[in-house]
Formats: structure tokens, C-alpha cells, sequence
């Protein structure tokens, strides 16, 4: 059962083992998903947060394509239409779980990747501001320095956005959830509020948490992560792809073009994939989509929530947002956050430090159990 403190969904007395929501019947159980991961045979993997575990199906459906290229060869006609073919139904799936159209998802390869799109083509200038959050991380903030203009740092509050707000605002620059603890700001309503365009880093959102990307001018998203896709995947949604300039063109941005590289884009976001994603990614990404369960994003939810009493109940200082997602943070001396990482992965709990803050972090993901947090809470003693 679940009950609501403070606009948080907070979730109680839920039989995580074989869990599934009242009222839905998953095409698969709780076992038979788990069981497609061959890492938690072994591992108490909790690292989806740099990059989730790799399913059996998803291997497979990559091998498939690499064998289909030893076989069939890869520069072809036939097999370039039929890349581009897979390509265009990812990009159908993509902007499905996001809740937009297709001709607004370009795919790229990272969310960096789509940081970089979009202010490179926003062409900002020394005397604009854009307003970001002190737990940003380097994928967006690398971007925002890079773009050359002036780059305003507070707290990841929302009045605090807000008050940094100024006439020459022309961005806002922001996580869905934050890397380094797991809060979720509320982007929708900082986009309404102030009326700017809005860049949304969803690396630690679209798979983790329901997404809905519709009103916000930027979303980027990780196929990595908790998509559990391959590395060197992921989308960016460009809302209104017209109003955005094609900053850093790739063969693909173009329907035809002219002897001096002028050029016809095509139509929609597409006009900003910035490379060709290899048959077996895509093929990869694609597979690690069908596989996700129905109910993924509310076990993970309720998981957590057990992540987090647990470790507190074990005098953990564990870091809790009022608003927060799937990431588990908890607070350790800046100097033994590696330490703390290493002892932990000796006894098969794999997690990750954010160094220079202080913290350790868990990515929990739907595909984790008890028997997992056992581990952890084991290995900490």
C-alpha cells in the first residue's frame, strides 16, 4: 500500500519478493525478469546510475546483428536501409516512453551528447546568463561553460532557481534527478514559472522514474543507464525543432545538400542525430526496451523507499529529498568514500562514490531485491 507525505509517494508494507501491482497482470514475473541479468547471479549490482546491467536478450539481440554483418556484410544498400529502418522504429519507442512525438527525438549517442546539440545551437552569448544547480553533472556542465555564457551556480532549490532569475536569463540548465542524491526537481513547473526555455538532463531520470517530456523545450536521455541499454545510446527531445540551429551538422542532419555544404534538414529533431548508431546498439537498445516490465518504475520506487529504512536503521547517514527517485545516497568522510566503495565491491556489492562530496551512492533499479540489500547492509557492518 502506498500513502502520500508531502506530495511525496511514500510506499509501505509492500511484499517486495515477487512483487506486482494490484490491479495489473505483467507479461512476465518478478524471478523471470531478474533472472534475464546475469550479473546478480553473482553481484549485488547497484550501479545503474553510471550504467545498468546488460540482459541477456539485449546480448543477444546484439550478437544477432553483429553476426548478421559478418554474414551479410555492412556498406550495402539494402543493409543501410534496413539500418535506417531500425533507427526510425527506436526513435518511434524512444519518444514513446517520453510521451512526445517522433519528429521531436533525435538519437544520440549520451546526454552529453545532447547538452551539447542543444547550446552549441542556441548560440548564447557572453552577456547571457543560464541558471544551473550546484549537483550538475560534468555532462551538462561541461556543455554550459563551453557555450560562453555567463553560467549562474545555486542550490538545486526551486525558489532558489527562480530568485537567480535576471533579465538576461536566456536558460534553465537542470537535472530531472540529481546524480549525487537522488532529488527530483520539478522541471514542468520551474519550466512554466519562468517562462524560459528549459534544458532537462535526464541521465538519471527516463528509466528510473515515469517521464513525461511534453513542455519542456530540451529533454536528453541515456540509453546506458537505467534503460539498461548499450553504451553509446541515447535521445534527445528538441521540442520545436525549428527553432533550434543545426550547430554541428553530421551527414544525417541533411535531406540533400549543395557543393559548398549549404543544406536541406530534415525533417524534425532528426535533423540533430549526430551520428549513425551502430546496427548492434540500436538493435541492443531496442531489445533492452522490450524486456522492461510494465511495473518497472513503481518496484524500483518502493525498493528504494526499503534501501533507505533499512541503511537509516543500520545508523547510516542516509540522505533523504523531500521529492526523490531511485538513487540511494548516504554520507561518508570525503577521504573513505573510495575505501568504502572498494570493501564493498570485495564482498560483491557494486556501488560508486561521488568524490569530493562525501557520499556513496546505490542505483536501485527494479531488477534489485532484499537479497541485495542484505548484501549491502552486510558488507557496511
Amino acid at each position: 500500500m502506498s500513502d502520500t507525505v508531502a506530495g511525496h509517494r511514500r510506499w509501505t508494507e509492500v511484499p517486495i519478493r515477487g512483487w506486482t501491482p494490484a490491479g495489473r497482470i505483467p507479461r512476465v514475473t518478478f524471478e523471470e525478469a531478474r533472472a534475464q541479468f546475469p550479473v546478480l547471479e553473482r553481484y549485488a549490482y547497484l550501479q545503474a546510475g553510471s550504467v545498468g546491467p546488460l540482459a541477456r536478450g539485449t546480448a543477444e539481440a546484439m550478437l544477432a546483428e553483429q553476426e548478421h554483418g559478418l554474414r551479410e556484410g555492412r556498406g550495402s544498400a539494402a543493409q543501410f536501409e534496413r539500418l535506417l529502418a531500425e533507427r526510425e522504429a527506436l526513435r518511434e519507442e524512444m519518444a514513446a516512453l517520453v510521451g512526445v512525438d517522433a519528429d521531436q527525438v533525435a538519437l544520440t549517442a549520451s546526454t552529453t551528447d545532447g547538452c551539447n546539440i542543444v547550446l552549441a545551437g542556441l548560440g548564447l552569448r557572453p552577456d547571457d546568463e543560464v541558471v544551473t544547480t550546484t549537483d550538475e553533472h560534468f555532462g551538462l556542465l561541461g556543455p554550459l561553460h563551453a557555450s560562453g555564457a555567463k553560467v549562474v551556480v545555486v542550490e538545486p532549490e526551486a525558489a532558489r532557481i527562480v530568485a537567480a532569475i535576471t533579465p538576461r536569463t536566456r536558460l534553465l540548465a537542470l537535472s530531472h534527478v540529481l546524480w549525487t542524491t537522488g532529488q527530483v526537481l520539478p522541471v514542468q513547473e520551474l519550466a512554466a514559472a519562468s517562462g524560459l526555455p528549459i534544458l532537462v538532463d535526464g541521465a538519471q531520470s527516463v528509466g528510473a522514474i515515469p517521464v513525461d517530456a511534453r513542455g519542456l523545450d530540451f529533454y536528453t536521455v541515456s540509453g546506458q543507464k537505467w534503460l539498461c541499454g548499450p553504451e553509446g545510446t541515447g535521445a534527445l527531445v528538441v521540442a520545436d525543432p525549428e527553432r533550434l540551429r543545426v550547430a554541428r551538422p553530421s551527414y544525417l542532419s541533411q535531406q540533400r545538400h549543395e557543393p559548398d555544404g549549404r543544406f536541406e534538414p530534415r525533417r524534425g529533431a532528426r535533423r540533430f542525430d549526430p551520428n549513425v548508431t551502430s546496427a548492434a546498439a540500436t538493435a541492443g537498445l531496442r531489445a533492452a526496451l522490450a524486456l522492461r516490465p510494465e511495473w518497472a518504475a513503481e518496484r524500483a520506487a518502493a525498493l528504494a523507499e526499503t534501501f533507505r529504512s533499512a541503511l537509516r536503521e543500520h545508523g547510516h547517514d542516509v540522505v533523504v529529498p523531500e521529492e526523490r527517485a531511485t538513487l540511494v545516497s548516504w554520507r561518508v568522510p570525503a577521504e573513505e568514500s573510495a575505501g568504502v566503495v572498494a570493501r564493498l565491491a570485495e564482498a560483491g556489492v557494486i556501488v560508486r562514490d561521488l568524490p569530493g562530496r562525501g557520499l556513496v551512492r546505490a542505483s536501485v533499479g527494479w531488477w534489485n531485491d532484499e537479497d541485495d540489500l542484505d548484501r549491502l547492509v552486510a558488507a557496511l557492518a
